[in-house]
């Protein structure tokens, strides 16, 4: 018994193979969505709202659910909407950066040529 592992009480075959793999799921799902929100295929109102329904489903039904599939479907639902909703945060901060980068060049080049001697 030094090689295999406790099988959880309650659980079922399909829901511990979700389990082993719901990080995997969960980050596809993600990068899935969050080229459709890139591309415009996806709004960001639609993105919000099927976050919150993700999240009040993980909530309410999937979190105390009998069910270890519909446990785990649930989570990997929830997270994947949630880290979908990261993606505009980050492009909205990846912009700003950008616009103060650029403000910073400006600057100094208007500092650069004003402080020139003319010949």
């Amino acid at each position: 018994m030094f090689g295999s592992h406790a099988i959880e009480h309650g659980s079922t075959r399909t829901g511990r193979w979700l389990r082993e793999r719901r990080f995997r799921f969960t980050l596809w799902i993600a990068a899935f969505e969050g080229l459709l929100y890139l591309f415009h295929a996806l709004h960001w109102w639609a993105a919000v709202l099927l976050a919150v329904i993700a999240v009040g489903f993980w909530w309410y039904v999937a979190r105390g659910n009998r069910s270890d599939t519909l446990r785990e479907a649930g989570w990997i639902f929830a997270v994947s909407q949630l880290l979908v909703l990261c993606v505009p945060v980050a492009l909205a901060i990846v912009k700003a950066i950008a616009i103060g980068v650029i403000a910073l060049l400006a600057i100094a080049a208007l500092i650069f040529l004003f402080t020139e001697r003319p010949k």
